[in-house]
């Protein structure tokens, strides 16, 4: 079995890896970041990859850890006060065309969430991952990572929305 362009890899998984990168890192470029460095490091290991790999899963574990890197790294760097960060683009966030500040809402209401179940549920809902692939990629078994999941959504239920509209 012969392998496919890895342009045509980079067209048919790159969003689903962007949606990933943001929602564990968040509406910020360094989701952005994230996704151009998975697909570097991804173009480096794609010649040595088995024709019969599951590549979605192969670029969402790579996408995990250059977000988990990019986490790591927002912790070092220092923000500055005295200027107003730039407004991030605002195409495939959650909550994208929700009306008023629901996307806002809907990022709060996952950040609060524990990085693992945050993880989980972007990985499992958002990847279409099953929770087997879940749990390799952030160590643990399937039933934990299903466990995850059901928690994080079940505290989504109950936080979000917010306002009258419950």
């Amino acid at each position: 079995m012969r392998q496919h362009p890895f342009e045509k890899i980079v067209a048919e998984h790159g969003p689903t890896v962007l949606r990933v990168c943001r929602a564990v890192l968040g509406p910020t470029t360094a989701a952005e970041d994230a996704w151009s460095e998975t697909f570097l490091s991804a173009m480096q290991a794609y010649p040595a990859l088995r024709a019969d790999s599951n590549v979605e899963a192969w670029l969402v574990t790579i996408a995990h850890r250059k977000a988990v890197d990019q986490l790591r790294a927002e912790t070092r760097r220092a923000i500055p006060t005295d200027n107003l960060p730039e407004r991030p683009a605002t195409d495939g966030l959650p909550g994208d065309g929700l009306p008023g500040d629901g996307q806002s809402q809907l990022w709060n209401a996952l950040h609060a969430l524990p990085v693992k179940q945050r993880q989980t549920i972007a990985y499992h809902y958002l990847a279409g991952l099953p929770y087997a692939e879940v749990a390799q990629i952030l160590g643990g078994s399937p039933q934990a990572a299903r466990r995850a999941a059901a928690d994080g959504i079940a505290t989504l239920r109950k936080t979000y929305p917010k306002g009258e509209d419950r």
